[in-house]
């Protein structure tokens, strides 16, 4: 069996977004938000921003993919947790 380097990847980006919807479901569901760093997902957010700039710059698929799906589940944690702390809700 021949694995190539794309396959990998595919793999990694599915392995990683997947794991990353739970979290993204329970929060966008119960809007609840208490006990989610804002520093931690405002640096992840920008983290997820970079890597996909960087697989659009290489034009790498398996990156942009991931990372595009990932930016937009953590985008809206964010402004959820944005929304929560402005208006004192945790």
């Amino acid at each position: 069996m021949n694995i190539t380097p794309d396959l990998i990847g595919y793999l990694a980006a599915t392995l990683t977004t997947a794991s990353f919807l739970p979290q993204a479901i329970l929060t966008i569901k119960t809007r609840d938000t208490s006990s989610l760093s804002l520093s931690m997902y405002s640096l992840f957010t920008f983290g997820v921003f970079c890597w996909l700039i960087y697989g659009l710059y290489l034009g790498d698929k398996a990156i942009i993919i991931a990372n595009a799906l990932t930016f937009i589940l953590a985008a809206s944690i964010l402004a959820f947790k944005i929304y929560n702390t402005v208006f004192k809700k945790n």
